[in-house]
C-alpha cells in the first residue's frame, strides 16, 4: 500500500492491480480474471439448476430464477423494445444483467472484495459486444443506406440543418455512445471500491489510543458504504442493460 508520510496506507491505483496467479510465457491469469470466470460459472450454473428440469409447481431455485428472468424480460426488455421485437434478445439481456451484477457484487464478498467491473477492460469488452450487436442489427434490418440513415438520424424534414444534425448524430452514435456505455459502469465501480477501501483501511488505522472513537465513526461509514454499494451495483447492472436495449430499440426502429 502507498504511504503518504504519516503512516496511513492510502488506497490508490495499486488497489486495482493484482499479481498473476498463473503465468505462462506472456499470458497470465490473475484475481480479476478468476472472479469474472466464477461470475460466469455462477450465472450459468444457477440458471441451469433453475430451468434444467422445470416443474409446474416451482421449487425455491426455479422460483428465484423465474423471478430474475421475468424482471429483466418485463422490466427492461419489454418496457424498452416491446414484446414483439424484444423477445429474441431476452436471454442475452438476462445473461448480461446477472453477469454484471455478480461481477459488481464481488466487492462486498469476503476474500473476493473486488468489483471486476472496476477494471476498465471488462466494461469495455461488454460495451463492444453490445455495440457490435447494435450495429449488425441496424444494418441487417435496414440495409447499408438505411443503416447509415439510422445511425446519422437522417430526417429530410430538418431542412438546412440536416447535415449538422447528421454529423452530430453520427459522432454521438458511433463514438460517444459506446464510450459512455463503458465508462458509466467502470467509473461507478472504480469510485465505489476506492471509497470502501479508504474507509476500511481508515477504520483499522484509527484503532490507536485516543483515535478509537474516530475509528468507530469510520467503521459506521464503512457499513453505510457497503449498503449503498449493494444498491449501486444492482443499479449499474440495470442501467447497462437498459442502455443496451435502448440502442437495439433504435436499431429496429423504422428509418425516416
Amino acid at each position: 500500500m502507498a504511504d503518504n508520510g504519516c503512516g496511513f496506507p492510502a488506497p490508490g491505483l495499486h488497489s486495482f492491480l493484482f499479481k498473476p496467479i498463473v503465468e505462462v510465457g506472456g499470458f497470465y491469469f490473475n484475481k480479476t480474471m478468476l472472479l469474472a470466470l466464477l461470475a460466469s460459472v455462477i450465472v450459468v450454473g444457477f440458471f441451469w439448476m433453475a430451468f434444467n428440469k422445470p416443474k409446474l409447481i416451482p421449487g425455491k431455485v426455479q422460483m428465484i430464477g423465474e423471478a430474475g428472468y421475468d424482471f429483466v424480460r418485463r422490466g427492461i426488455v419489454y418496457e424498452t423494445m416491446g414484446k414483439r421485437e424484444g423477445e429474441k434478445y431476452v436471454p442475452f439481456m438476462v445473461s448480461l444483467f446477472f453477469f454484471i451484477w455478480i461481477m459488481n457484487i464481488w466487492s462486498v464478498v469476503p476474500l473476493a472484495q473486488f468489483p471486476v467491473a472496476s477494471v476498465i477492460a471488462y466494461p469495455a469488452g461488454l460495451a463492444i459486444i453490445v455495440y457490435l450487436m447494435w450495429m449488425s442489427v441496424t444494418f441487417k434490418r435496414h440495409g447499408f443506406v438505411g443503416g447509415l440513415k439510422n445511425v446519422t438520424g437522417y430526417d429530410k424534414s430538418l431542412g438546412p440543418v440536416l447535415p449538422l444534425v447528421m454529423l452530430i448524430e453520427f459522432f454521438s452514435n458511433v463514438l460517444v455512445r459506446p464510450f459512455t456505455h463503458m465508462v458509466r459502469l467502470f467509473a461507478n465501480m472504480f469510485a465505489g471500491h476506492l471509497l470502501l477501501v479508504m474507509f476500511t483501511v481508515a477504520s483499522w488505522y484509527l484503532l490507536n489510543g485516543f483515535l478509537i472513537p474516530a475509528a468507530g465513526v469510520s467503521f459506521v461509514m464503512t457499513m453505510g458504504m457497503i449498503v449503498f454499494e449493494l444498491f449501486v451495483q444492482a443499479i449499474q447492472a440495470y442501467v447497462f442493460v437498459l442502455l443496451a436495449c435502448t440502442y437495439l430499440q433504435g436499431a429496429v426502429a423504422k428509418s425516416h
